[in-house]
């Protein structure tokens, strides 16, 4: 089929919306109409070439939900008509990773970046007669979609769509490094570093967790103003700003655990963060960076002495199964709030607006909204 998608044709330049051709899903594909997808900071990471692309045009777009309108054979527990909410990361059910409960590390995310289908190794998405790279093989930059059953999660339909997008990527990895990977505890200080999609949902999951204070730091004041609406008890511009506060209303043992979700890690940030963190405390990276970047600051010293931990975080840690339904769960029942994350909707030809609007820090999260116009 004919339809639409915002691709890039290279490093640094705008999405350009313009006509793809898509392919039918093949045994074990599904393809969906999208309904909304989510403007996550890491679709920004192709831009910059922070990730680097094997080859352009790439489409962007990770973060998404809609309606299945074709199944290919041999689709277990999927059929026409289903919502569903796209998970970033594949899950086989059967590698190593996925048959020890860690399917947010599951062997098939190694071709994330490819461009090829799982099914086959061919291409989906056609541009002036080239492939397209789909970014992590989905592509939700397009009303329609033609993706791999690993990839696909049945949710319920009374949930809004524009909601359902952001537990694609977003909320769970936010939530899972407060809940999974930080592990807080109830009565632990905690300190998130960067207040957008990712670290919304993480101050979430640190609140939910128990968590005596969490303290919220971004130098954006309306950003700050937010954090203390959805839970945060303190808010600060800056990790320098924090330390004294944070080092008074913890009696100087400072946060157990500290969460980094900037919108573009760099290795300077680590040695301030662990500042923050308690002696045997830990501090979870989340950010992304350059992936060319190979220089962290660290006083190995103070690291070592007061015995620190310092982790690494792909999609919270979460089991897509698992988590995808029990997140939608925790907001049917008021737990997590992701109406108010939902700062803005865009169509997909505002593209180029919406990204700059997070640059800006005008929004929590982003959301391309598609209609009848679009299909």
């Amino acid at each position: 089929m004919k339809t639409k998608g915002a691709l890039l044709w290279g490093v640094n330049e705008p999405w350009s919306v313009e006509e793809i051709e898509l392919g039918d899903p093949v045994a074990g594909e599904v393809q969906i109409r999208m309904e909304a997808a989510g403007m996550c900071h890491s679709d920004h990471h192709i831009v910059t070439g922070a990730t680097p692309m094997p080859s352009y045009p790439a489409m962007g777009g990770h973060e998404g939900a809609g309606v299945i309108t074709k199944v290919g054979e041999g689709v277990v527990g999927l059929e026409v008509g289903d919502h569903v909410v796209l998970s970033f990361i594949p899950s086989c059910g059967r590698c190593p990773s996925c048959a020890t409960g860690h399917s947010n590390l599951c062997d098939l995310g190694a071709g994330l970046l490819s461009g090829q289908a799982i099914s086959d190794g061919t291409y989906r998405i056609q541009a002036r007669g080239e492939n397209v790279i789909p970014m992590c093989l989905l592509g939700t930059f397009s009303p329609y979609m033609t993706v791999n059953q690993t990839q696909v999660v049945k949710i319920e339909k009374d949930i809004p769509f524009e909601l359902a997008a952001l537990v694609g990527c977003g909320v769970p990895t936010g939530w899972g490094s407060a809940t999974h990977i930080a592990d807080v505890k109830p009565g632990d200080s905690i300190a998130v570093i960067g207040i957008g999609g990712v670290g919304m949902s993480a101050l979430q999951g640190a609140v939910a967790s128990g968590a005596r204070h969490v303290f919220a730091i971004d130098p954006v004041p309306w950003k700050r103003e937010q954090a203390l609406k959805f839970g945060a008890t303190h808010a600060y511009a800056s990790i320098e700003e924090a330390i004294v506060p944070i080092m008074e209303i913890t009696w100087g043992k400072m946060c157990q655990k500290t969460i980094i979700t900037v919108g573009e890690m760099k290795g300077e940030l680590v040695d301030p963060a662990l500042t923050i963190t308690a002696k045997g405390g830990t501090c979870v990276v989340t950010a992304m960076g350059f992936m060319s970047d190979m220089d962290v600051k660290l006083n190995s010293f103070l690291f070592a002495m007061l015995q620190k931990e310092l982790k690494g975080n792909i999609f919270g840690g979460c089991n897509v199964r698992v988590d995808i339904p029990n997140l939608l769960d925790l907001y049917k029942s008021g737990q997590l709030n992701l109406a108010d994350m939902v700062t803005r909707t865009y169509s997909l030809e505002q593209i180029n607006e919406g990204y700059q609007d997070m640059l800006d820090g005008k929004n929590i999260r982003g959301v391309i909204r598609y209609t009848e116009a679009d299909w």
